[in-house]
């Protein structure tokens, strides 16, 4: 569970900074990020109700004010910024999102934060670990799943998340995505998730006989057993199972040619009068590799995918960005953009608006927040919290995941194949053109 500590120190240090200048005017930070990973055409937005269920709870306890009090870097301090300041810290601002398992793209604000500066300064690490890390592997998810055809994918990947608290929340987001389910049990306790297991190789070899493992956990398990049958020889373990008698729901394959295993087998099963045992497959997969099982005419009614999955490993780490957009300077708000070379940002806050045209997603626009958007446009950013409390409950996650579904399927064809990034357009309002030319112009004391 995150902390107030879940920070940078950098964050307590411009907090203090501001609050030793008496400055905590209020001003609004926007989350989103500038290019996409390579071979993604769209993003996944996810992580919301993480980051909301954070802000909430924020809080400074007595023993983390007396670590930070003692931390070299804010020796300098005055006491009332620990004593006043943090003490009392709650989380008063707005918050403005795009839903979760909607996808997004390059420079559409995932969230939008306005609070006291000193507020929205302090949440800047965790509000983008939480976010970029679901948004990560729900948009892997969703590739995966699309590549699976329409069979089912597990998410299998906790063993290799980089730790327990990322592999609850990879299975959350690997749901939202599309995924049917996970192997992760809490992530089935907290959040309602599917659970699926089969079994390991160590239950095989831990007996002495391989049908006697097989029969000894179908007799617990009956028709919902699912058999793992590559630990000795995939062909002759198939065959044991007929000959036995066994009739499980589904068996296993993890490892050796796949594509050959799974045809010999189907032929078994069939003719052994198993046509509705499935066969399920996992092992180091991931879109392509599903995709060519399936062109090379592999016989397979589902997959578990793991590190691919829990750790977006061909995408690990999503470069998310949380800016300054606006601030109020003697009672007006003041637009702000970063100028830096190849960082350059839009000034003030922003909708993103997505129209359709017979029911797919054309193209998106990005305006200032409180224009009109074009004709037909869907805005996208929603009041998610205000004055620190949620808008609205958070949907069960079913609710997303079809929501997720839906919008992906809504996006062109050529955005939603896995070889090859396509581009979709996201044009800029002639007003928010406007904007960023007047605060360009005016450089660094205006931004």
């Amino acid at each position: 569970m995150p902390t107030a500590l879940s920070a940078d120190l950098y964050e307590l240090t411009m907090a203090a900074g501001y609050y030793a200048a008496g400055m905590n005017d209020l001003a609004t930070f926007e989350l989103y990020v500038r290019e996409l990973p390579p071979h993604r055409s769209f993003l996944v937005a996810a992580g919301l109700d993480e980051a909301l269920e954070h802000l909430e709870r924020l809080r400074f306890t007595d023993e983390e004010i007396a670590y930070l009090r003692q931390t070299p870097n804010l020796s300098g301090v005055p006491g009332p910024f620990f004593d006043d300041c943090l003490r009392g810290f709650r989380f008063t601002g707005d918050v403005w999102a795009i839903d979760e398992g909607t996808p997004v793209f390059p420079y559409e604000p995932l969230l939008r934060v306005r609070a006291p500066i000193i507020e929205a300064q302090l949440v800047e690490t965790a509000l983008l670990a939480m976010v970029t890390f679901e948004t990560s592997v729900a948009s892997k998810a969703a590739r995966v799943v699309g590549a699976a055809a329409s069979r089912p994918v597990i998410e299998f990947g906790s063993r290799r998340a980089h730790g327990v608290g990322a592999a609850l929340h990879a299975a959350r987001a690997a749901y939202i995505g599309g995924c049917e389910g996970t192997s992760n049990v809490e992530a089935g306790f907290r959040y309602g998730i599917p659970v699926s297991g089969t079994m390991a190789h160590s239950w095989v070899m831990a007996f002495g006989d391989e049908l006697e493992a097989f029969s000894r956990y179908t007799s617990l398990y009956g028709e919902r057993a699912v058999l793992l049958l590559d630990t000795y020889d995939v062909v002759e373990a198939a065959r044991r199972v007929v000959s036995s008698g066994l009739r499980p729901s589904a068996i296993r394959l993890d490892s050796g040619d796949i594509v050959e295993l799974s045809r010999q087998v189907r032929a078994i099963l069939d003719e052994g009068g198993l046509g509705d045992t499935g066969i399920f497959v996992s092992g180091d997969l991931d879109e392509y590799r599903i995709a060519d099982l399936l062109e090379r005419g592999a016989m397979v009614n589902g997959f578990g995918v793991g590190t691919a999955l829990a750790t977006s490993n061909d995408a690990p780490a999503l470069g998310g960005i949380y800016k300054l957009v606006e601030i109020r300077r003697g009672g007006s708000i003041v637009p702000t953009m970063k100028l830096s070379p190849g960082k350059l940002s839009y000034p003030g806050c922003k909708q993103a608006w997505r129209v359709y045209e017979k029911g797919t997603a054309a193209y998106d626009v990005l305006s200032v927040c409180d224009e009109s958007g074009p004709p037909g446009g869907v805005a996208l950013l929603k009041t998610a919290m205000s004055r620190g409390r949620r808008a609205e409950p958070p949907l069960p996650l079913a609710d997303l995941r079809a929501r997720c579904r839906r919008l992906v399927g809504e996006l062109p064809a050529s955005l939603r194949c896995i070889d090859g990034a396509s581009t979709y357009r996201v044009a800029i309002s002639d007003r928010l053109s406007a904007v960023t030319r007047k605060v360009a112009g005016e450089g660094p004391a205006g931004g």
